[in-house]
């Protein structure tokens, strides 16, 4: 499920997307999701990067162009998802979040694409939850589950150290 949301301080718009769903329509659609999906985060990045002062892409159209029919011969798609990736790493570094790593992104879009797509979106999904609003009327996305282990119960012994016997009842 995709949760709307307003970038601060604008009226514009931004999308929490499952990751999964970004993977795997594309397939079921043949590849026509992706082109939406490539122009919708284009926008995005382009209105966050004007409500922060930061060019992060002005025309989102160019790169929807260079995915079809541009990818017809491959450069031109190689080129806006680099340019893609970068802007995303920008937009990254513009909320305070840990940017994507670009090894890692080219290493999926080689090897399995799908997964790709979805590591952008994750990281887009933390720039928006910090940096978004949910819309008037509407629930905030979920948090994503913490990363942080729970707490070790007070009847548990330290580390290293074997569990306590209770004593023989005589």
């Amino acid at each position: 499920m995709a949760y709307e949301m307003k970038i601060r301080g604008t009226q514009d718009e931004v999308k929490i997307r499952n990751p999964w769903a970004v993977a795997l329509l594309p397939i079921i659609t043949l590849g026509i999701y992706t082109l939406v999906w490539w122009y919708r985060i284009n926008c995005e990045l382009r209105d966050y990067g004007n409500a922060k002062g930061f060019d992060l892409g002005q025309n989102p159209t160019n790169s929807l162009l260079a995915l079809f029919p541009g990818g017809l011969i491959v450069v031109p798609a190689l080129i806006s998802y680099w340019r893609g990736v970068k802007r995303v790493m920008g937009a990254s570094s513009l909320a305070g979040k840990e940017p994507l790593n670009g090894w890692i992104a080219i290493i999926l879009y080689l090897l399995l694409t799908p997964a790709f797509w979805a590591y952008v979106q994750l990281s887009l999904n933390d720039i928006w939850r910090q940096e978004a609003e949910a819309l008037p009327g509407q629930e905030p996305p979920p948090s994503p589950p913490s990363e942080m282990p729970p707490p070790l119960s007070s009847e548990q012994p330290p580390a290293g150290e074997p569990p306590q016997q209770p004593p023989p009842a005589s």
